[in-house]
């Protein structure tokens, strides 16, 4: 029987393994967590919360007008069909909010079209579902469309 150096046998590498593995993944897990940014965690989330209960007043506010409201997304515009109660404005906000990257939301005024409905340009959006936000300052209407579809 001939003594080999350690470095030539199995179970020194085999047992070194499972720490070296754990380093490699902790610092795999370190570089993710410094250099992605959580886009889920809002820096004015005290004002947010005091602005829960007037979002639900506007909200309240768009129901008893019986508003009903169809958004499409058309190629390089966004086209909504609205009806109420009462007179609407000649303009409207729409977000269009990602579901998962606040980097993505597009922000666009509504302007009233000769046929009644409203429409805007809308640059290329990305494929997938969007929340769609309808606003003015007395109601505000939430939904959902999908790009691309």
């Amino acid at each position: 029987m001939t003594n080999k150096p350690w470095y030539r046998e199995r179970w020194p590498w085999i047992l070194m393994s499972g720490p070296l593995l754990v380093v490699v993944a902790g610092t795999a897990t370190a570089v993710i967590a410094f250099t992605g940014a959580d886009g889920v965690v809002a820096d004015d989330y005290y004002k947010r919360g005091l602005a829960i209960n007037r979002t639900l007043a506007r909200e309240a506010r768009a129901t008893s007008l019986g508003l009903v409201v169809d958004v499409r997304l058309e190629a390089g515009r966004v086209v909504a069909r609205l009806e109420a109660k009462e007179r609407l404005p000649e303009r409207i906000q729409l977000t269009l909010a990602h579901p998962t990257r606040a980097g993505e939301d597009r922000v666009v005024f509504l302007a009233r079209t000769a046929d009644g409905g409203y429409e805007a340009p809308l640059a290329d959006i990305a494929k997938g579902r969007w929340r769609v936000i309808l606003e003015t300052r007395e109601w505000r209407w939430s939904g959902a469309v999908v790009a691309g579809a």
